[in-house]
């Protein structure tokens, strides 16, 4: 069973929208910081947002604040990432990531728990 399992890419147009999911199990949310990260072909993996699950305080990215949204379902234990306004430069694979704590942060190698990850292709 995975601990972080991601969910929703696929193929978008530019201005289009998606909305990821990641799940996850054996662990209470409440506890944690659950961040989204990109990776673009050729990169490195950048922080796009996280959100701490304690009290749902969101942090977001310069390059995506305004067109991402960031949300959480308690009940599901599931932290959505509303992606709008995509462009070709969101192409990439999304990650979810966990660490432990309640103070949120973009940078990856705080992270010690990640999901498999699921691509998303914004192209016309």
């Amino acid at each position: 069973q995975e601990l972080l399992v991601e969910s929703g890419g696929g193929l978008a147009q530019p201005g289009g929208s998606l909305t990821l999911s990641c799940t996850a199990s054996g662990i209470n949310l409440d506890y944690y910081v659950i961040g989204w990260f990109h990776q673009a072909p050729g990169k490195e993996r950048e922080g796009v947002s996280c959100i701490v699950g304690r009290d749902g305080s969101p942090i977001y990215s310069d390059s995506v604040k305004g067109r991402f949204i960031i949300s959480r379902d308690k009940v599901k234990n599931t932290v959505y990432l509303q992606m709008n306004s995509l462009k070709s430069e969101d192409t990439g694979v999304y990650y979810c990531a966990t660490e432990l704590g309640s103070i949120g942060a973009l940078w990856p190698s705080v992270y010690d728990y990640w999901g498999q990850g699921t691509q998303v292709t914004v192209s016309s």
